[in-house]
Parts: C-alpha cells; structure tokens; sequence
C-alpha cells in the first residue's frame, strides 16, 4: 500500500474514514466472492453436506440459534 495514501485518509474526519473502511470492505468482500473456493474449502463443504445429509435433524434452524445467542447477551 501506498504509504501517502494511508497518511492521506488518516488524515480525514472520522466519519470519512469509517465511510473510507466501509466501502473497502465491500470492495473486498465482493472480490472475494467472486473467486473460486480452493481445493481444501471445497472438501470442507462436501463433508459438511454428507454430515448433514446423513443426520439433517442433528442441526438447529439458524434463527433459534440467533435468538439464543441474542437472549444470552
């Protein structure tokens, strides 16, 4: 990274640099989306989906568990 640019957004108010930090994250998160899973991630989910697969009442909806997390904060 162009260390001028770094000096340059430390530089901004604080809402800019939270705006600045925002949209970079979007920029990587939708860069990252669009890159293939390797071949490790890939296995993962295969595993998980025969896991599941084989007991599919063993997991809780994701709400519930939202829902526990949330009460227990």
């Amino acid at each position: 990274m162009d260390i001028d640019l770094l000096e340059e957004a430390k530089k901004r108010p604080f809402a800019e640099k939270l705006q600045l930090v925002e949209d970079l994250w979007d920029a990587i998160a939708e860069e990252a989306a669009r890159r293939p899973l390797s071949a490790a991630q890939t296995r993962l989910l295969q595993a998980r989906m025969e896991a599941h697969q084989a007991n599919p009442n063993r997991g809780r909806p994701a709400d519930e568990v939202l829902r526990e997390i949330e009460q227990r904060l």
